[in-house]
């Protein structure tokens, strides 16, 4: 586990540290449906009751907690193939607009509660964006951002345990303590002198 996630975190180190001259050229797709009469409704029927809320409740034109019934966030799976419960709702008046970041590009999708119009716009980077992405957990989900925690963890072990084994071992290689200080001291010194 550490070997594999260390060479994943090595390489996306420095994709990170030179994003700014690795080109990216985003692909950008949309599509378009109408949402059915019985489904609109539900929404309707929300962004009444939304817009007659006593005030400090959700109201329409606020970021609310309200999500999409799950009628709509099914359709939606299956018409467009993103997943809207997982997504930032935010009600306006006469529409629906829902937030779909994730790692390696973003997506979005707006419903007009007046004529049903569904627009499902999204944007892929690339494979080296999604894998900055997993890199820094962005938009990644508790599945993964617990991984992540867990990596870190076995890490710190794997670490550890190494410098178990240098101290056992630096009886018969008198370079260990000197590689460990310049190992120690680079970072500092570059960063005193370079980092301002």
């Amino acid at each position: 586990m550490c070997l594999l996630g260390m060479l994943l975190f090595a390489i996306t180190g420095i994709t990170l540290n030179h994003a700014g001259q690795i080109e990216a050229k985003p692909r950008v797709s949309t599509r378009t449906a109408v949402l059915p009469d019985a489904l609109l409704q539900q929404l309707v029927v929300i962004e009444k009751g939304m817009a007659s809320a006593p005030k400090g409740a959700a109201r329409s034109g606020t970021k609310a907690p309200m999500p999409l019934t799950e009628d709509v966030a099914r359709w939606v799976q299956t018409e467009f193939g993103a997943r809207v419960m997982d997504g930032n709702v935010e009600w306006s008046p006469g529409e629906v607009y829902v937030g779909l970041p994730r790692p390696g590009g973003d997506a979005f999708l707006t419903i007009d509660l007046a004529s049903g119009e569904v627009n499902h716009e999204r944007t892929d980077r690339g494979v080296i964006a999604y894998l900055n992405d997993l890199h820094k957990g962005r938009n990644t989900g508790a599945v993964w951002v617990w991984f992540l925690d867990v990596f870190a963890i076995a890490t710190l072990v794997f670490c550890i345990t190494g410098f178990f084994l240098l101290q056992m071992h630096s009886r018969n290689r008198a370079a260990t303590w000197p590689m460990v200080g310049l190992g120690l001291a680079l970072p500092l010194v570059l960063a005193i002198l370079f980092i301002h």
